[in-house]
């Protein structure tokens, strides 16, 4: 439900005069989302909704759209030339200093960069200040509900039963027939998905070996990919229900085709998880504390511990990210890599965490599922954490 009350607080929390929202054919998704616009919406006309951090909002809508923001409060202006735009957009941000709209400095992140530079340019020449409305898309796209939250935690069961089966069909195929392709892993991934009423926006990724040290692996493309006693395993895989709104878990875990791990695996993997386990501490630590904790200090105190190790280049990603509705969501990630995340991580918020140490004979991962509760309680969520490379002869 769209709660004009709950932004103009959170507007006045982070020190905003007005939410610009404005999108054209698709271009903000983020604009659709948080002004509720219907699923599958096309309009081909220009709107937008200013929010101020006070008083009454103002719809600007085309003639020939003019109910496309009728389901939200507020007063209607509506344009037909060109220039009544720009009037009208002179208009509703005049006298306000600071106005967010999905815009990051730099495209320092791109999931926030919807707004293209013209319009930005626009605003700009009224007078107004552009800023950009990170902690606000974090706030009110990627919180969850109760409901959500529970579609989350009912698909961690499924993924989490996933791998009790993986592992176990490997054993079955390799004792049976000496081998199994890693395509007929992710099949037998995608079967359990199917069988839970669950869906995913793409297989599984199953790596052998030096495939796993590939970190975005396309499965079954390797130069090999049969997995055969000996056989290093990583398995990466994420699903939701097969239902409008639920939400993502994502889970990566390793296995050794073998009755005991060899040291090399298990030396890796113990660094990887000591960076994995660094994460969850600075996230628990703060949020005890109190304080403000952003997603690039996350990413800092997981790599510190990799890179410590000797292992800094061969962790070639960010941390972690968020995730909602989609598996990569909108909202905080866990990144000082690729992105100088300074978006709040706030309460209700669900994101990953998933070191990886990446090398030519194969790649170690280990990702958790973390939800910060209203509260400030943090939970690891998707069943136990993996603390050993899993020997998939003996245990299964």
């Amino acid at each position: 439900m769209f709660d004009l009350a709950e932004i103009q607080a959170a507007l006045c929390e982070f020190h905003f005069d007005g939410w610009l929202l404005y999108d054209f054919r698709g271009s903000n998704v983020l604009a659709q989302r948080i002004l509720q616009m219907p699923h599958g919406f096309a309009g081909s006309r220009r709107y937008y909704y200013f929010i101020p951090a006070k008083g009454t909002p103002t719809k600007l809508v085309h003639r020939i759209e003019s109910d496309v923001l009728d389901h939200l409060p507020g007063e209607k202006s509506i344009y037909l030339r060109w220039q009544e735009l720009e009037a009208s957009i002179q208009k509703v941000v005049t006298g306000h200093k600071s106005v967010a709209m999905e815009y990051s400095p730099r495209n320092g992140n791109p999931y926030i960069s919807r707004v293209d530079a013209g319009t930005v340019e626009l605003v700009r020449s009224f007078g107004s200040e552009v800023v950009s409305s990170g902690d606000l898309i974090s706030l009110f796209e990627s919180t969850l509900t109760d409901a959500q939250l529970k579609s989350h935690l009912e698909a961690s069961e499924v993924t989490n039963a996933a791998y009790g089966r993986v592992w176990k069909f490997i054993a079955d195929q390799v004792r049976t027939h000496g081998f199994v392709e890693e395509m007929a892993v992710s099949d037998e991934i995608m079967r359990h998905f199917a069988e839970h009423r669950m869906t995913t926006y793409h297989p599984p990724i199953v790596g052998v070996n030096g495939n796993g040290g590939n970190p975005h692996y396309e499965t079954g493309t390797g130069a090999v990919t049969k997995i055969v006693e000996g056989s290093f395993v990583l398995v990466d895989l994420w699903a939701k229900q097969d239902k409008p709104g639920s939400v993502y878990s994502d889970l990566t875990r390793t296995g050794y085709v073998g009755t005991s791990v060899p040291e090399k695996f298990t030396k890796v993997f113990n660094i990887v998880a000591a960076g994995r386990d660094a994460g969850i501490e600075c996230v628990k630590s703060a949020f005890a504390a109190g304080r403000e904790l952003q997603g690039w200090e996350v990413d800092d105190a997981v790599r510190g511990v990799i890179e410590a190790a000797g292992y800094g280049p061969d962790f070639c990603h960010r941390t972690g990210h968020n995730m909602a509705q989609e598996t990569h969501g909108n909202g905080t990630h866990i990144d000082n890599l690729e992105t100088h995340e300074t978006r709040r991580i706030l309460p209700r918020s669900l994101f990953t965490i998933e070191p990886g140490i990446y090398l030519s004979e194969f790649g170690v991962r280990s990702e958790i599922d973390i939800y910060i509760h209203a509260d400030g309680t943090v939970e690891v969520t998707g069943g136990p954490i993996q603390t050993a490379v899993v020997a998939i002869l003996a245990e299964f």
